[in-house]
């Protein structure tokens, strides 16, 4: 006996209407779009490499970054970004500095004109917005942090955590940052040999040394108790770098793939982590503390939100701060005569064996001229991008909704145009006269960011830089190891891909 069942002829219109809407979309995006937007900049005069349907030029990307990969620099050189960015370095020489090019279905545009960047950056109206973060990125640092919020709750963020980084507050942390670093000479204490030399490898202790001051410092924990949040964040990190490798297709984050199935248990690993440290002061303090995480506690954020902001400190307050250590000590090491120039300063105005305090460091002249010099050639964050939410005008360009800003910092940091004819070299006396008149553009330097959105935390690395830097320098010389290779790589932030492995000769 046959079994027939009836189709109602609407429900099958209503499903063949819903499957062509979606056939329809999907090729507006691949397809249309594209052609209209390429359309729409060339008659601007702005071209780029040619749109690949899906893929973009991601496969192009990726190629010249593995190529790129393969090389070691000569240790004197300071012109990093054709490593780090060979596809801008390609497609600048080709087409202009303003260029068009595709991450997968979404337009980018390149833009290197410190005016028009500053134009973005400090803008309020609420035009130029985050640009889109893939999921997994989301995990690492939280979507209810500061870094990712827009509008309204990024205001309210910002006024609840403003009070954690003021004057008062960085002179506690002061204190912290030189208990931390103690530590961290002590151990090394230990480590000498008849020759009284060590090898250590920078970029590692560094990295184990900012952890232990961002925890201490502003979650009143420890590295110990902090250790699960800080390796659980850098194996995020290494999804994160592999999925930039791959297009990304909306619904994908959801699949139950191997890439995905270790996300979600690093996620799941991370809040857990996070959440016994802000339990842990729940239960022991009373008032919660005055440290950035008693701050949040006693704020009207949600425990969600204070979760995010922890995760979106943990990664700041020791990626970007160890970073900014690693390569000065590389330039120091390198520089021998700038080595000696500070730690002559350091001597002068802080003494051979007193520990530094938040009075000295305005004072270090010297010091705060090789930081500003080296966040230039080897700033942290190479690139910065955001996302207009209009169809708008910037300069002399018009901009589509939906089209993606990126300011590739490495290059207008590295820009003879703008720093004169030895853009390429180490030379912190461009700095003499402060950082708005290093350059012919007041805001070349931008590498903590510029207007509403400068980093909060700029003022305790900082701090947190010269206390760490002047103790070593009063203890130690610094020389690069024969088995250093200068390998600079874009993992997120700016590493060095074989590490800094260095010899520390004690002074005494």
């Amino acid at each position: 006996m046959q079994l027939i069942v009836p189709i109602n002829p609407i429900l099958a219109l209503l499903l063949l209407l819903l499957v062509g809407l979606k056939i329809y979309n999907a090729l507006m995006i691949l397809v249309w779009q594209p052609f209209v937007l390429t359309r729409r900049f060339k008659k601007q005069g702005i071209s780029g490499p040619k749109y690949r349907f899906l893929y973009g030029n991601l496969v192009e990307i990726n190629k010249m970054k593995r190529e790129a990969q393969l090389s070691v620099l000569d240790q004197i050189s300071h012109d990093i970004f054709p490593r780090i960015f060979p596809h801008y370095q390609q497609w600048i020489s080709q087409y202009g500095e303003t260029f068009l090019y595709w991450d997968g279905t979404e337009p980018r545009l390149t833009i290197s004109d410190p005016e028009l960047v500053k134009q973005v950056l400090s803008s309020k109206s609420g035009f130029f917005t985050r640009s889109k973060i893939r999921p997994e990125f989301l995990k690492l640092v939280g979507s209810k942090g500061l870094v990712f919020l827009e509008g309204a709750d990024w205001a309210r963020h910002r006024r609840i955590l403003k009070p954690a980084f003021s004057l008062d507050r960085l002179k506690i942390m002061t204190k912290v940052v030189v208990d931390c670093t103690l530590r961290m000479l002590d151990e090394w204490s230990e480590d000498k040999t008849e020759k009284l030399v060590m090898k250590k490898e920078m970029n590692r202790e560094f990295h184990r040394l900012t952890a232990d001051i961002i925890a201490t410092a502003a979650f009143g924990s420890s590295y110990a108790q902090g250790i699960e949040v800080f390796r659980t964040q850098k194996e995020l990190i290494e999804c994160c770098v592999i999925s930039l490798t791959n297009i990304f297709i909306p619904g994908t984050q959801y699949l139950p793939t191997p890439l995905n199935f270790r996300i979600w248990k690093l996620d799941k690993k991370m809040k857990n982590s996070v959440k016994k440290i802000v339990d842990s002061r729940l239960k022991s303090k009373p008032d919660y503390g005055e440290d950035l995480l008693g701050i949040m506690l006693k704020s009207s954020l949600s425990i969600e939100e204070i979760i995010d902001e922890c995760k979106s400190f943990f990664f700041a307050g020791y990626e970007n701060n160890s970073n900014l250590l690693t390569w000065t000590t590389m330039l120091l090491s390198l520089h021998q005569d700038w080595q000696e120039k500070l730690r002559e300063e350091v001597f002068k105005e802080c003494g051979k064996d007193k520990t530094p305090d938040s009075d000295t460091f305005s004072k270090l002249k010297l010091m705060n001229m090789v930081f500003m010099e080296s966040l230039r050639l080897y700033g942290p964050v190479p690139f910065t991008s955001r996302q207009t939410s209009k169809d708008l005008t910037l300069g002399h360009l018009e901009i589509p909704k939906g089209t993606t800003l990126i300011f590739p910092l490495m290059k207008m940091h590295n820009d003879k145009v703008i720093w004169g004819s030895d853009a390429d070299k180490f030379n912190p006396l461009r700095f003499e006269n402060g950082v708005s008149k290093a350059a012919n553009h007041p805001n070349a330097l931008v590498s903590f960011s510029i207007g509403p959105r400068a980093c909060i935390g700029q003022n305790f690395a900082m701090i947190e830089a010269k206390t760490v830097l002047t103790m070593i320098l009063q203890r130690f010389r610094l020389n690069l190891s024969c088995q250093y290779k200068h390998a600079p790589v874009d993992h997120i932030t700016l590493l060095p891909q074989y590490g800094l492995p260095l010899v520390l000769q004690p002074l005494d």
